[in-house]
């Protein structure tokens, strides 16, 4: 395309920006993405963070690249973006066999951290790194500050690596360390991370201003950069001109479309879809918490009236098979919490039924939650304080309500007492999608299926559980390679993944489980069956979890076998001894928003080693969360990758749901699947299982 049309469309597209009716933002819009993604001007990054929970998926296209990445600000000094990059100049490989004629596809990972806070005289500094976790075809480092001055944003930076590939200036670290004066230039392994390179080779100054128009959804950019693309990986690529020009325009809050002039020579265009993990809202559509009535029984429960007080528990409280007793000055409530992943408004809502209704003599209220007929916690209230605090208190006179959590109570032999069954007997149906992203034979494999699962309770301690999935459509025919990985000498322990993919039908898991609490913030589990959809066996569980309190302590193990993928009712000849000893840990100073889990043990292929997992969760109750895993294995034995690591994010159903459930889904980003450091996939974990515990679990 010639430059003069070039021109003319970005002026096109500028102008009708400016002429189009535009919705008005009550906040001003915030930094925008950059083209690798990230907050950034075009080519090159800015100090600027999004605002705390942003997350936003970009595409981004030119005649040698396509860019798809997703970046979440993960805290309000933390951003992470992972990458797919589409190679349009190169083939996936020369054998046309194996990856027949598509294009290169790179994945990698980045990260930016701010440093410092933007004042009234100095500016925002941020400190990143691109393509930390990918083969390095853009990997580079950068120290870069931002400063705004009324409606322009200027940034400046010193780029290292891609960034600063034109050398401009001399690479400052040279001066403490002659290594840092050269770059090896080699792209690594697919999936391995690497820091032998950081801030290492020539450097170059890059910026820009960012411009905000007059009329909010407008911005427009100009940038130097510090690149020269003469070893690019789509090949020596021409460059005229090295100030770039673009205009970003947000169509309405969620949206941005872009367009840029690069390079002198080449047209960038592409569009931003974003949210915010914080201010997601749920959409059920709750029923009313009950109005103060107060309408006291006698001395003796009244049939009628508690059969109501149990369906109001029920349905209105979300205390799956309600058990109301009373003895002495204290009326019990115990069931199971179905419907609020808030469990405070459960505990509310039960109080105020109870309190309509309250007997004679009666002084506390005790609501006991359990979860699959474990007792969680017993949160206590003082009857005269409720009452105080739903009737009113006198002004200047108003107290704190008299209520606490504590460890769960059992009334044992009482007075009186009524009850609902609950159900012993549940089934589901769910949508399942498989799916592997940046392969050589497609880019995008997938299976979409149904999974059916059902399970009974035998006793109140044994239940019997088991799913059946059935495959709907899937495009796996396209994956032709199913051999075992060259580069590895470990038993193929979940490299079989897509023979299993292969069946149209099969029982997914098929297990009893013997749960009880133990007392004392213990609780306990042991198992056994079709586990996961790779493995069968026992095994058995014990945690250590106090209440309220910011640590827990669990140990499983396990003896498994592998399910034969032919016919997965049977078993291969490979098994093995698994097990982990695993802390968990919610900081106080992240507000109690932060997991770490922290796993030392042995894994599938019996390989011994540790596994840490960090996740974030949000106000709307959406987890997003990176693990990894190093064992005995050594790079060269574990192949390609080095070692296992994802990222995933897990979403409360009750954002999309009609009605308040406790629900949730998770999506799974596993760049490499390989044989080393793989955990058992059990379907039941008691950490999960005990949320309720956790004051904080939203």
């Amino acid at each position: 395309m010639k430059k003069t049309y070039l021109l003319s469309l970005l002026a096109i597209s500028v102008a009708c920006a400016c002429q189009a009716q535009a919705a008005t933002y009550p906040d001003p819009v915030g930094p925008s993405q950059s083209d690798f993604g990230g907050v950034g001007l075009l080519q090159v990054p800015t100090a600027r963070m999004a605002k705390d929970g942003e997350f936003s998926l970009n595409y981004r296209y030119n005649d040698q690249y396509r860019f798809y990445s997703s970046s979440v600000q993960l805290f309000p000094w933390l951003e992470a973006t992972i990458r797919y990059t589409d190679v349009k100049t190169r083939r996936y490989s020369a054998v046309d066999s194996f990856s027949g004629t598509q294009s290169y596809k790179d994945k990698a990972f980045d990260l930016k951290a701010r440093l410092w806070q933007e004042g009234y005289w100095l500016p925002e500094v941020s400190v990143g790194a691109k393509d930390l976790g990918g083969t390095g075809l853009f990997d580079s480092e950068y120290l870069v500050a931002t400063k705004a001055w009324g409606p322009f944003d200027f940034t400046m930076g010193l780029g290292f690596g891609y960034l600063g590939n034109s050398g401009t200036v001399k690479n400052p670290f040279c001066q403490a360390d002659s290594s840092y004066c050269y770059r090896s230039n080699t792209n690594g392994t697919a999936g391995s991370v690497s820091d032998k390179d950081l801030f290492k080779g020539p450097a170059a100054i890059f910026g820009g201003i960012e411009y905000q128009t007059p009329w909010q959804p407008l911005r427009l950019k100009v940038e130097y950069e510090g690149n020269d693309y003469q070893d690019d990986f789509a090949g020596r690529l021409e460059q005229k001109s090295k100030v770039n020009v673009g205009a970003i325009y947000r169509i309405t809050d969620w949206a941005d479309v872009n367009v840029s002039y690069e390079r002198g020579n080449t047209l960038m265009a592409g569009f931003t879809l974003r949210t915010n993990f914080n201010d997601l809202h749920t959409a059920s559509i709750d029923s009313p918490k009950p109005a103060y009535k107060p309408q006291p029984q006698g001395e003796f429960l009244e049939p009628t009236v508690v059969a109501n007080q149990l369906t109001d528990l029920k349905y209105n409280a979300g205390l799956n098979g309600p058990d109301v007793q009373v003895n002495g000055d204290t009326m019990y409530v115990t069931g199971q919490q179905s419907k609020y992943r808030n469990t405070q408004e459960g505990v509310d809502r039960a109080n105020l039924i109870l309190m309509n209704n309250l007997p004679a003599n009666v002084t506390k209220l005790s609501v006991t939650e359990t979860r699959s007929h474990m007792p969680q916690v017993t949160t206590e209230t003082d009857v005269d304080s409720l009452r105080q605090q739903l009737e009113g208190y006198p002004l200047g006179k108003e107290k704190m309500l008299d209520q606490k959590r504590v460890e769960p109570v059992d009334p044992g032999h009482t007075e009186q007492g009524y009850y609902i069954d609950a159900d012993r007997f549940s089934y589901s149906l769910s949508p399942v999608l498989n799916q592997s992203v940046g392969g050589p034979e497609s880019f995008y494999l997938y299976q979409l299926g149904v999974m059916g699962s059902a399970s009974y309770w035998l006793t109140d301690h044994l239940l019997i559980d088991g799913s059946v999935f059935g495959n709907l459509t899937n495009n796996y025919d396209k994956f032709t390679y199913n051999g075992a990985p060259a580069d590895s000498s470990l038993p193929r322990v979940r490299t079989h993944i897509r023979d299993y993919v292969e069946n149209n039908v099969y029982v997914n898991n098929l297990q009893a489980n013997y749960m009880h609490a133990l007392g004392n913030g213990f609780y306990g589990q042991v198992y056994g069956g079709y586990l996961e959809t790779m493995y069968g066996g026992v095994g058995g569980e014990v945690l250590y979890r106090p209440l309220d309190s910011d640590w827990a302590f669990g140990v499983d193990a396990n003896y498994v076998k592998q399910r034969d993928w032919d016919n997965m009712m049977q078993f291969t000849d490979y098994n093995a001894k698994v097990g982990n000893l695993t802390a968990y840990w919610r900081p106080s100073f992240f507000n109690h928003q932060v997991l770490v889990k922290a796993s030392v043990g042995q894994y599938l292929a019996e390989d011994k080693g540790a596994t840490v997992d960090i996740s974030r969760q949000f106000d709307s109750g959406v987890i997003v969360g990176a693990y990894a895993t190093k064992t005995n294995v050594s790079a060269e034995e574990y192949g390609e990758g080095d070692f296992t690591k994802g990222f995933y994010i897990s979403i409360p159903m009750d954002l999309f749901t009609a009605t308040p459930t406790r629900g949730r889904a998770q999506v799974n980003w596993t760049p490499l699947t390989r044989d080393g450091g793989q955990m058992l996939g059990r379907k039941y974990q008691l950490y999960d299982m005990t949320t309720d515990r956790d004051k904080d679990f939203r």
